[in-house]
């Protein structure tokens, strides 16, 4: 699983595209630096997985029970608008016009790495999320952390 960290900011040019940047890409192993797979975040974002990752989450995502409705219904939301995306020779990565919409990326895009995957937020939007940040994010941190083993470190 791949550990990716970080915050970049990108600009989008006339056709659409953006440089994935030298420092996000090569925290990605070899195989995973050119193909991915964007969808829309759960929140007003874009998301996107290495291939690799992405085959690890359809394989979960495939294996919920379709007779359940609300799988039925996270599933339809899950894959909507996903699209694979391929670095050019350029390491540009083509953003599709519908989910650049979904997202608000116009000119300015903010890349924002943990775990396995990759958000794509407008920029606008990035710093007002930011910007909320909880008044007390230690007690946040302690309700949201406070459960992990103490073993782990």
């Amino acid at each position: 699983m791949a550990n990716l960290f970080g915050e970049y900011v990108c600009k989008l040019d006339a056709k659409g595209r953006f440089m994935l940047p030298a420092g996000l890409k090569k925290q990605l192993p070899e195989a995973d630096q050119e193909r991915f797979v964007l969808n829309r975040g759960f929140e007003k974002n874009l998301t996107l997985y290495p291939d690799s990752e992405w085959q690890k989450i359809t394989k979960e995502i495939n294996s919920l029970n379709l007779y359940n409705k609300k799988n039925r219904e996270f599933v339809r939301y899950f894959y909507r608008g996903a699209s694979e995306v391929v670095c050019d020779g350029a390491s540009r990565l083509l953003l599709p016009k519908t989910l650049a919409e979904y997202a608000g990326v116009d000119k300015q895009l903010v890349l924002f790495a943990y775990g396995n995957r990759i958000e794509i937020w407008s920029k606008e939007l990035y710093e007002a999320t930011m910007d909320a940040e909880p008044e007390e994010f230690s007690d946040l941190a302690e309700e949201v952390m406070g459960k992990i083993n103490d073993n782990i470190m």
